[in-house]
């Protein structure tokens, strides 16, 4: 095996680490300490391979974004009505997220990163990456908004853009389907929360994509 063949089988035992420290015990409690620990390394070798802990979330992200693609596609039947289509990859989404709520978290960490900010911490290579991940996931979606823009169903400027929200927003969602409480106010004044049931929560999200996709603003 060569030096560089090396390289990449240490970067993908390393990668596979970490996603399984994420699924485990979550992003917050995954340290870099375990990971190197889980592979049998010092964690100053995990810094001979990536840049720093951004690059190694954005990297264990693209894995996680090339099973949710996969899933998608399989989820889709391209002989289904577009709306149809929709509420079903919709569906998938939310399956997917809570499956793996580590995926939310490293998701939410770097959307919470200013553009250039990642550019300076990620290198070039793992950003192509990333953005091939995110492009191939998020294209089965325009796809479907686009075909229900040719059948007329669908009223979507910029399906590009509506499908980017739609990531960001199903993002929130699953956090709202984790915590199962929603705040209002009282006649007292004092705030009150509810419980609400996943089956509302996920219910009401499909609705917003599909009314969003149709343009419909009542």
């Amino acid at each position: 095996m060569s030096a560089n063949e090396r390289r990449a089988a240490r970067t993908r035992e390393i990668l596979a680490a970490t996603r399984a420290l994420f699924d485990e015990r979550g992003v917050r409690d995954a340290q870099i300490e375990d990971i190197a620990r889980a592979v049998g390394i010092n964690r100053a070798i995990i810094y001979r391979h990536f840049s720093g802990k951004e690059e190694l979330f954005a990297l264990t992200l693209v894995g996680y974004l090339e099973e949710l693609s996969r899933a998608l596609q399989d989820r889709d039947d391209l002989g289904a009505d577009p709306e149809k289509r929709l509420a079903a990859m919709t569906e998938e989404f939310f399956d997917f997220g809570e499956k793996y709520p580590a995926f939310v978290d490293c998701a939410q960490t770097l959307l919470r990163r200013r553009g250039e900010e990642l550019l300076e911490e990620v290198s070039g290579e793992a950003m192509v990456a990333l953005g091939s991940a995110m492009s191939a996931t998020l294209g089965q979606v325009v796809a479907v908004l686009e075909s229900g823009c040719e059948s007329g169903v669908f009223t979507v400027p910029d399906p590009i853009l509506l499908a980017n929200i739609f990531y960001a927003q199903g993002l929130g969602v699953l956090n709202l389907l984790t915590l199962q409480l929603a705040v209002h106010g009282h006649e007292s004044g004092m705030p009150v929360v509810d419980p609400v049931s996943r089956e509302a929560v996920r219910g009401y999200a499909i609705l917003m994509s599909t009314a969003m996709a149709r343009g419909d603003a009542s």
